[in-house]
Formats: C-alpha cells, sequence, structure tokens
C-alpha cells in the first residue's frame, strides 16, 4: 500500500554518486601557492591581525602633538646653534626634516622665508645668523644638509642614540 513514484528508486541510487563526486572534485581542488610578493602582507602579527603600514608619515616619539612639536622646534634650534648634537636615534631620524627645511629657508633668503623661519626657532639672532652663512655654505648642495650617526645605547634605559650633525 505504499505509492511508488515511477523512476525514483533510480533516482535515490543515483543521489549519493553525485554527491560523492562533487565532494571528490573539491577535496581534489589544491589552493596555488601565492607568489612571494604577496607572501609579505599576510604575515600574521601577535594579534592575528595583519596591518599594512600605509600613511605613516612621522614618528609620534611617544608625546602628544603639542609636546613633540615643541621638542623638535627645541632640538632644531640647538642643532643649528651647536652645529652638532647628541639625542636617541628616533629623534634624529624625525630632526632631520625640519633642520634640512630651516636650511632651504635660509638659502632661499627671502622675507617670507625669513619669517617662517623666525616663527619655528626660537632665537632670533640665530635665524639671522643662518640666514648669512647657509647660503654661501651649502650653495652647491641641492638637500641632505644633515647627517645622523649611531653611537650606540644610553647607560640606564639602553635607549639607542644618534648623533646629528650639519654637513
Amino acid at each position: 500500500s505504499s505509492i511508488e513514484v515511477p523512476g525514483s528508486s533510480q533516482a535515490m541510487r543515483a543521489f549519493p554518486l553525485l554527491v560523492c563526486s562533487a565532494f571528490a572534485a573539491t577535496a581534489a581542488f589544491v589552493a596555488p601557492a601565492l607568489p612571494l610578493h604577496s607572501r609579505r602582507s599576510i604575515v600574521a602579527s601577535p594579534s592575528g591581525i595583519s596591518m599594512i603600514s600605509h600613511g605613516k608619515g612621522f614618528r609620534k616619539l611617544n608625546k602628544p602633538a603639542d609636546q613633540r612639536k615643541a621638542l623638535l622646534r627645541s632640538l632644531t634650534t640647538e642643532l643649528i646653534r651647536n652645529g652638532k648634537i647628541q639625542t636617541t636615534l628616533a629623534r634624529c631620524k624625525e630632526l632631520r626634516k625640519p633642520a634640512d627645511h630651516m636650511v632651504t629657508l635660509a638659502k632661499d633668503g627671502s622675507l617670507h622665508a625669513r619669517r617662517q623661519a623666525l616663527s619655528y626657532i626660537y632665537d632670533k639672532q640665530l635665524v639671522h645668523a643662518l640666514f648669512e652663512q647657509a647660503p654661501d655654505r651649502y650653495a652647491e648642495r641641492e638637500g641632505g644638509y644633515t647627517r645622523v650617526l649611531k653611537d650606540g645605547f644610553r647607560r640606564g634605559d639602553n635607549a639607542e642614540m644618534g648623533i646629528i650633525e650639519l654637513v
């Protein structure tokens, strides 16, 4: 008294074959190896999230923005005053940009450039001296007015030290 649908027994026998063949096809698929240039960005960090470092324009130096700007202004002033200073390597590398910019402004020598330098450097007489000496000293040089040298490690906290000097 069971109802038989014509052809249903054949369909039921064929169904496991279809499932098995589909599973075998996906199991046999192996993902191709990634090229070397894309393997670098997939390396996972300890937190499990991999990030790409776009837009990292400057070092924060573990300081808020106002303190960081004041620090760079004072370091630039002392570098121009003394010609050579010793500080941490990260600060030396970050100091290159504003120091080179001040020398570039001094090479320009215009009133606008002088006022820009006066707004950044703390010592007015130092700006006037820089604007007198820089055009002659760096006339043939197009950028790269500073040199950063490694100087070992600081006692106490083992921070990597550096020396930055005007070339």
